[in-house]
């Protein structure tokens, strides 16, 4: 089935403000006109996206993962987009995505120096779908760490990081110099939660309130030292492959010549 893109905006648009009215303000169409649409999109469907009552919209669980679903699909067709504009402009252009604690700044200035003529840019990624960006276009080359979806992937590997175990200062391990995987039997860790957070802040926020804890790499941990929170090794967890990646889609000249330049200089 082709969902109608514009359709999939409305709906994003309502899912957003979980508000008929709001939402058609923002679209500058008649709220009627807007319901009508979100019908018409239920009906091809064939299920319901919202709960609705007099006073409220609310998201169905088929509506939550359509708003999570459409959020990938703006971002590929946003990204397709710039390409085209840039492309029509003459503009070379390069995104490099990276895992929160790696760094690519050295690789950057080396290749910008060697190619002044392409512009690159650089976006954070997030600790739980490192890989979308690079599926949707938000991104050209990654460094990432850990597991992830490797489909459709070229894959450089570059070396091996260690995860700690962060816990809050209350936790009855905190007193420990190091740990075993056996000493987290039983706790709550938010590496395999499906609850999302929209940044590490809110992560270690969390951990702190003592809502769980968390495995975290050791380059993480050093850019995040709080006084409520501490970290511990853990002598048995096999260490996170780093890896440079690009999607096999969409490997231009310009981005091999980033892959080779930045494999040089990690692994070195």
């Amino acid at each position: 089935m082709d969902l109608d893109l514009r359709k999939l905006r409305y709906f994003a648009a309502v899912a957003e403000h979980q508000h008929f009215g709001r939402a058609a303000e923002e679209l500058y169409i008649a709220q009627p006109v807007l319901s009508r649409q979100i019908r018409s999109l239920e009906r091809e469907l064939g299920c319901d996206l919202f709960v609705r009552t007099t006073r409220s919209v609310q998201l169905t669980a088929a509506g939550e993962q359509l708003r999570q679903e459409a959020r990938g699909v703006f971002a590929t067709v946003d990204s397709a987009v710039r390409r085209v504009h840039e492309i029509d402009r003459g503009v070379q252009r390069i995104v490099v995505g990276f895992a929160s604690g790696l760094h690519v700044s050295e690789v950057v200035l080396a290749f910008t120096a060697k190619y002044p003529e392409v512009e690159v840019d650089v976006l954070s990624l997030n600790w739980w779908e490192q890989d979308a960006p690079l599926r949707d276009g938000r991104a050209d080359v990654g460094y990432l760490r850990g597991a992830f979806d490797r489909t459709g992937m070229h894959i450089v590997p570059i070396g091996f990081e260690h995860r700690v175990a962060c816990l809050p200062v209350s936790h009855r391990l905190a007193e420990r110099e190091s740990l075993v995987l056996a000493d987290l039997d039983g706790e709550s860790v938010m590496n395999a939660l499906p609850r999302r957070m929209a940044s590490l802040e809110e992560k270690f926020e969390a951990i702190a309130s003592g809502q769980g804890i968390a495995l975290v790499p050791d380059t993480v941990a050093r850019l995040y030292p709080r006084n409520d929170l501490v970290y511990l090794p853990i002598l048995d967890k096999e260490p996170d492959e780093t890896c440079l990646v690009v999607p096999t889609s969409r490997r231009t000249d310009r981005v091999l010549d980033f892959l080779e330049l930045a494999t040089a200089a990690l692994q070195s």
